[in-house]
């Protein structure tokens, strides 16, 4: 009983599966390889989930950008609304704008600065805004087309063992029948050795 015991210790032994072990030199393992494709995956969902995360703005900046789309429509509306007034009540409208003629220059350039500023202002934040996350685009790029010549490895198995493709004996048949393939120096000179002991 003790030497069969050895003999399966020896090969089952130490917590090993020595089949298993030897199986997976020409198979691949179907639980681990899943294992790896699960990680692939949960890695490219992880990185696409961290490309399209927005930063979250607080209450302040949320409340300030709510306030600075109010001006635009105002004054596009307000335009409007001036037009309707003077079709409506000429005479109304018409004393409004005697009092606008009384306004100075100075005021009107001053007011015409303000709306400049402003407008700009929020022009180029909103512009610098939109290179800040064009920047952080382009820098992903390097890592996204790693991660794309990786995944062209992948679906070309390149570094995953594979079955040899044998192709068909008529093939080889074909090749040896017309001489084609490699060249062989010493099948040549065989051959040519024994074309002249014929002779």
């Amino acid at each position: 009983m003790g030497l069969i015991e050895k003999l399966l210790s020896t090969v089952f032994g130490g917590g090993r599966n020595a089949i298993a072990e030897t199986a997976e030199v020409f198979r691949v393992n179907a639980d681990a390889s899943d294992a790896r494709d699960a990680d692939v995956q949960s890695a490219a969902l992880a990185q696409l989930a961290a490309e399209f995360a927005r930063p979250r703005k607080g209450l302040f900046d949320r409340l300030i950008d709510g306030l600075n789309r109010v001006p635009r429509p105002a004054l596009a509306l307000g335009t409007l609304a001036l037009f309707m007034a003077a079709m409506i009540d000429p005479v109304w409208f018409s004393e409004r704008m005697q009092g606008i003629s009384l306004v100075p220059e100075p005021l009107w350039w001053l007011l015409g600065a303000i709306v400049s500023f402003y407008f700009g202002a929020r022009h180029q934040a909103k512009g610098q805004e939109f290179q800040q996350s064009l920047a952080a685009t382009v820098a992903r790029a390097p890592k996204v087309m790693q991660n794309l010549a990786a995944l062209d490895a992948l679906r070309s198995g390149a570094g995953t063992p594979r079955v040899a493709d044998t192709g068909t004996d008529a093939e080889v048949e074909l090749q040896v029948a017309e001489g084609a393939g490699d060249p062989n120096p010493a099948l040549e000179a065989i051959q040519r050795h024994n074309g002249a002991a014929e002779r």
